[in-house]
């Protein structure tokens, strides 16, 4: 029999002591919350993330590419890819999908209101998975029919609440060149991406109207937005795109072209960094605490173990399985808790954000199961590692003395 691991079970769970019980829940409850804290932390931030590039990423592309010359406007230059070009994006094993687009600053005017926008221009090729996920209401342009299309438009919730307009009426749009030229149009669908750089200041419509405006050619384009299939690849892939295509374009990545949106959400990892090591230097106090205090009580019956010989060694050992049931007993816990709110908070969406300031609704919940048994597996480590010096106590407690001690 393992005489310590049976003398550590009857400390931690058949203590009749009252101080012990209460110094036992404390430092199981410390455990509990630390991990729940450091697991919600995690999967709060890696959602955050994967939403908002999700958000970005699903409008604009992973990486865009259009013609290389000293134009700053959002009005594209026009050019036509190569073959070349579009066999090497074909044949790309990162590449998901590509599809020509076009840009031209356009004043929508309704109902006595006016609003500045950039009308992004695109074709029958357009993958409409993302933007049919964040429709409010409608349906998405119809391009089997050409001329119903040229006249059919997507906005967002923002312009559509701005100028007090709803799916199925009609408005005049002024595209700015010289001279102006106006178009009228017809919402058919309404779309709420909630970031509010994309909502405030594009809407979708078909590219021969760019091509015909600008008098275009046929196949010309103002560029091509490019998805990939990992994401965290994100800049070797890009590279790899633009060193394999003709000189005369140049390409931008989405962390490129939304600078602000990627840096804060770097600077997201700091913050959980620093929350990480904050939640586990509580939990690691809270049980050297408890454990300093546990042996202090148990002064009388160490000296006594070590009267009738049992070694110091021993004695730690008693200590350090002790401690180590705490920290088992507080990590099943506080995955019951974690992974509780967790799930809770990813199905039924209970939390709430303001959209306008945190580009969400809700507090996104992203769980996976190597950061739970990653966070475990270190809260365990680390806490009965740092619990071996404050059990090396025992080895300063004189047997004589223990035993007069009350």
């Amino acid at each position: 029999m393992n005489t310590e691991y049976f003398i550590a079970g009857r400390i931690a769970i058949k203590s009749e002591r009252t101080f012990s019980k209460l110094i036992v829940r404390i430092a199981i409850a410390g455990v509990m919350l630390s991990l729940a804290v450091m697991m919600l932390s995690v999967a709060i931030i890696k959602g955050f993330k994967t939403e908002i590039q999700e958000k970005v990423r699903g409008y604009i592309g992973d990486v865009r590419v259009f013609k290389y010359d000293l134009n700053n406007s959002f009005e594209l230059s026009p050019f036509v890819p190569a073959k070349e070009t579009l066999a090497q994006l074909k044949n790309n094993p990162d590449v998901e999908f590509f599809q020509p687009y076009a840009t031209k600053p356009a004043i929508i005017s309704a109902n006595n209101e006016v609003e500045g926008i950039n009308f992004k221009g695109i074709d029958k090729t357009f993958n409409w998975d993302y933007i049919r996920r964040h429709l409010v209401n409608g349906k998405v342009i119809d391009f089997t029919d050409s001329v119903k299309a040229s006249k059919e438009i997507l906005i967002s919730q923002f312009t559509a609440n701005r100028l007090k307009l709803k799916v199925g009426d009609d408005f005049i749009m002024y595209f700015v060149q010289n001279p102006p030229r106006k178009r009228p149009f017809k919402i058919v669908g309404i779309y709420d991406i909630g970031v509010e750089e994309i909502d405030k200041n594009f809407v979708i419509g078909d590219l021969n109207i760019i091509r015909r405006l600008n008098n275009w050619k046929a196949n010309e384009i103002g560029g091509l937005e490019i998805r990939i299939k990992d994401f965290s690849r994100l800049k070797e892939v890009s590279t790899h795109i633009y060193e394999n295509m003709e000189l005369k374009l140049k390409s931008e990545s989405v962390s490129d072209y939304f600078p602000a949106i990627f840096t804060w959400l770097s600077l997201l990892d700091v913050n959980t960094k620093v929350l990480l090591v904050l939640m586990m230097v509580v939990g690691v106090i809270n049980m050297v605490t408890a454990l300093l205090i546990m042996i202090l009580e148990r002064t009388n019956m160490i000296g006594i173990m070590k009267a009738f010989g049992m070694t110091d060694y021993s004695v730690m050992k008693i200590f350090l399985y002790n401690a180590a049931y705490l920290v088992g007993l507080g990590l099943l816990l506080g995955n019951i808790l974690g992974l509780g709110l967790g799930f809770l908070q990813k199905y039924t969406h209970i939390y709430k954000l303001d959209q306008s300031s945190y580009y969400l609704s809700y507090v996104p919940i992203e769980l996976h199961l190597a950061d739970v048994l990653l966070l475990n597996l270190a809260t365990m480590v680390i806490c009965v590692l740092v619990l071996i010096l404050p059990s090396m106590l025992v080895s300063r407690i004189s047997p004589l003395k223990a035993i007069r001690f009350k």
